[in-house]
């Protein structure tokens, strides 16, 4: 499964993520009883839900109301005391997930504010973010996720909505987007227009922030199977909406890192030591491919593909190992990859084979599985089981191959 959250129409905020969560099929009853226990600590809300319509899409809306004795500005330490109080009140692991992850959302919006405004993150002042409708907004958002099963899918966000023009603020006349919401969205893709209202606030901006496992121009490769639709307050020329959808992937993307360095220096044993280290590193594929160079000179082109969280070992090794004096990096290389499983078999080996010993002849043999849309698309035995079958009872590899293939075919095939 993959979500992915939409703002590209009317940006995004706390309340239009509520309204999609709800859409999505989240209980209101349990989500207003959670909000309001949470918000009484804050001087109490109240909340209303409605279907209206924007521009011709039937959303969901969700007005969160102060109530008059709430609190309406705090500062960040004191805030932050607050939701610790809170937190001892409630015991279980998605309760504690759901606590951190909004936590983690105000301290995002608290790290923007010490940027923008040069302040220590103990100096810092909440005032809109500190009122009970923001903390309405960040809690309620995040137990939706966690009881709409959310957390456990991919969350893909797509490019963010900003608007544009000015705003009052408490420091005066600000541009749109706010300071806040830029250093929030820092590395994130947006764009600004089409209208001189602020589309993005900070606190759907953290959320997002928070919430989304990667951000992509496109919606990607997917079959949706659900809609929802959150309305935001205003009344605009064009449908003033988040967009979240459910959807199944048939594929899914990895992001990987592409590491390249020439080489003409090395010997071949070194060269192998290094492919192995890197392997042993953490590396996903390591290649060596044979190039002419500058005056004809022979090398090789080291590839090394990886994780990012990789990235920075692997290159310590291939600068200490070989004393390369650059490497080429390019980021974001992106790898489609199908549903895989692996399938451990145990295959009498007397059945296909003639063997003429009386060692035990029963082993295990792995088979790699690949399917998309749960149709089997590619299968084979794994490399080291054939290469061990084929050395240990003197049979060609290829043959081992072969008749492991027929095997699991025949077993598949008594299995459906």
């Amino acid at each position: 499964m993959v979500v992915v959250i939409d703002p590209q129409s009317a940006g995004i905020s706390g309340n239009m993520f509520l309204g999609c969560l709800i859409d999505l099929g989240l209980d209101e009853k349990d989500l207003k009883s959670f909000i309001e226990y949470v918000c009484s600590f804050f001087g109490g809300v109240n909340i209303e839900i409605n279907k209206i319509n924007k521009k011709g899409i039937e959303s969901t809306y969700v007005n969160i109301i102060p109530k008059d004795e709430a609190v309406n500005g705090i500062s960040y330490l004191n805030f932050m005391e607050k939701i610790h109080l809170i937190e001892e009140e409630f015991d279980g692991l998605d309760n504690i997930e759901i606590f951190e992850r909004a936590k983690n959302v105000f301290e995002k919006i608290a790290l923007a504010e010490s940027i923008v405004h040069g302040k220590e993150l103990n100096e810092v002042h909440f005032h809109e973010v500190g009122t009970a409708d923001a903390v309405a907004d960040v809690f309620g958002v995040i137990y939706g996720f966690y009881e709409l099963k959310l957390n456990k899918e991919k969350i893909i966000g797509l490019p963010i909505s900003l608007g544009g023009g000015f705003k009052e603020s408490l420091h005066g006349q600000i541009p749109i987007p706010s300071p806040a919401t830029l250093e929030i969205l820092n590395g994130v893709k947006c764009f600004g227009g089409s209208i001189n209202k602020e589309l993005a606030t900070p606190t759907g901006s953290a959320l997002y922030v928070e919430l989304c496992d990667e951000f992509k121009d496109f919606y990607p490769l997917m079959k949706p199977l659900k809609t929802a639709y959150g309305a935001g307050t205003m009344n605009l020329d064009f449908p003033n909406v988040l967009r979240i959808v459910q959807a199944s992937s048939s594929v899914d993307i990895e992001k990987l890192e592409l590491i390249e360095t020439n080489i003409d220096h090395v010997n071949g044993e070194a060269m192998g030591y290094l492919f192995n280290k890197l392997l042993d590193n953490g590396a996903r594929d390591v290649f060596i491919t044979p190039i002419i160079m500058k005056k004809n000179r022979p090398g090789s082109i080291l590839s090394v593909i990886a994780l990012s969280k990789d990235l920075d070992n692997l290159l310590s090794i291939i600068f200490n190992e070989i004393g390369t004096l650059g490497i080429r990096i390019s980021p974001y290389t992106h790898r489609a990859i199908v549903e895989r499983k692996i399938l451990d078999l145990k295959i009498d080996l007397k059945d296909f084979f003639e063997i003429s010993t009386n060692k035990n002849s029963i082993r295990n043999v792995k088979y790699k599985i690949g399917y998309i849309d749960n149709k089997v698309i590619s299968q084979r035995p794994e490399y080291d089981d054939i290469s061990s079958i084929a050395n240990e009872f003197h049979i060609p590899y290829l043959i081992v191959e072969k008749k492991l293939l027929k095997y699991l075919e025949e077993f598949l095939s008594n299995e459906l």
